[in-house]
């Protein structure tokens, strides 16, 4: 029987999802700090939808592999000889090791099989086989099914140029869904642009909704970056493109005032632009986002797209990748230019990481706040609460 606290959260969620937005309120306080709603989220939401592993150029060439974890489930995308990309479980169906341990393998690279490095057991990588058992030393002289053994394959999308995987055989496919995200990101051609460096931060003292809502709306420009976006892209200029049922996108002008000399360094402050950008794309800062947990922010010479993963009711882990075009790797100065961008990030990121833990601290105080009003800045906020309604209000579950 469904528990009477987590009963009365989901009610509330469906009380405020079906409030307009000029009547919109904030998720119960609740909703960020209840250990059963958290076992809900990754039930219906995380094992149950589309989610952002990585992009396609980690994984350019037949052989190359991206080991990546989903929610503790240890995954790798491969590419196999005919260009097809798969995505495998990394849990060995011997004795359950982890075939590319993050101790001893790097993230990616590339292979021709899977080798355990338990026992040695290989796993295939090439198309219709891929997973499965190639070979098993010393397994002659026991009942043993070779033919029947095979490491799990999730379902793997690609959406502009981003790896997309499911763990729910039922789910729609996600590109049909994505028409008018499409029109949106069109021409940053993002499967055209390489990584210029990934970023980590693990174990922010924050649910996971504090930081996706904070990275999907620019209102707090004015306060939390008020000596750094702010004075770039001003908040206030924002304009909210769309938002539906799968996400969002908005878009801020540059500021007139901003600089166009070199840094104390010597780094532009552009790089090399994406090519085949309009004057629009040229003008300013867009930001789009995908429910559940994915957001990117789009400029003339970089894409960046941003996850937050669920690490506990309370904490979350961020994972931040930035794209370029792959032009701009042989340019002079590029080197300066990454490490221009690493410190930008770190201080965005650093001043957004004041705000969540503030934030998940009043959400925590007793008596819990609620009834929290909504800017119009804030619409992308106001439909994710439709979106977490839809997949967690209804169907009975049994939560113990």
């Amino acid at each position: 029987m469904l528990h009477d606290d987590l009963h009365s959260l989901l009610d509330e969620l469906a009380r405020v999802s079906a409030l307009p937005l000029e009547r919109g309120e904030t998720l119960p306080a609740r909703a960020y700090t209840c250990e059963r709603f958290h076992q809900l989220e990754q039930e219906r939401v995380f094992r149950a939808d589309w989610l952002c592993v990585g992009h396609v150029s980690q994984v350019a060439r037949p052989g190359d592999y991206l080991r990546t974890d989903v929610l503790g489930e240890p995954l790798v995308v491969t590419r196999d000889e005919h260009g097809d990309l798969h995505a495998l479980s990394r849990v060995c169906r011997h004795r359950f090791m982890d075939v590319l341990p993050p101790e001893t393998t790097p993230e990616q690279g590339s292979l021709k099989r899977l080798t355990c490095p338990y026992h040695t057991w290989t796993y295939r990588l090439n198309g219709e086989y891929a997973g499965q058992l190639a070979g098993a030393p010393l397994m002659n002289k026991v009942d043993f099914d070779r033919a029947a053994c095979r490491l799990p394959r999730y379902r793997l999308e690609v959406w502009n140029g981003l790896l997309m995987v499911n763990a729910n055989p039922t789910a729609p496919p996600l590109g049909p869904q994505l028409e008018r995200l499409d029109a949106v990101l069109a021409p940053y051609r993002l499967a055209d642009l390489v990584v210029a460096y990934t970023a980590t931060w693990e174990n922010v003292p924050a649910n996971w909704k504090v930081a996706f809502e904070n990275g999907s709306e620019n209102y707090h420009h004015m306060g939390t970056h008020a000596n750094s976006l702010e004075r770039i892209v001003p908040g206030k200029d924002t304009v909210i493109e769309e938002c539906d049922a799968r996400g969002y996108s908005m878009f801020t002008p540059f500021a007139a005032d901003l600089p166009t000399a070199p840094d104390d360094d010597g780094v532009p402050p552009v790089g090399t632009l994406i090519p085949g950008l309009g004057e629009r794309q040229l003008s300013g800062l867009r930001v789009a986002g995908l429910f559940p947990n994915l957001a990117l922010a789009l400029v003339p010479d970089s894409v960046t797209f941003l996850r937050w993963v669920p690490t506990g009711p309370t904490t979350h882990d961020a994972l931040v990748t930035v794209l370029v075009p792959a032009a701009a790797k042989e340019q002079p100065g590029y080197e300066a230019y990454v490490a221009a961008s690493r410190r930008q990030l770190e201080l965005i990121q650093d001043e957004d990481l004041v705000a969540v833990r503030g934030v998940q601290r009043g959400l925590a105080s007793d008596p819990a706040p609620s009834g929290g009003r909504f800017s119009h800045l804030e619409c992308p906020l106001w439909q994710f609460q439709r979106y977490l309604a839809d997949r967690l209000v209804g169907a009975p579950v049994a939560v113990a």
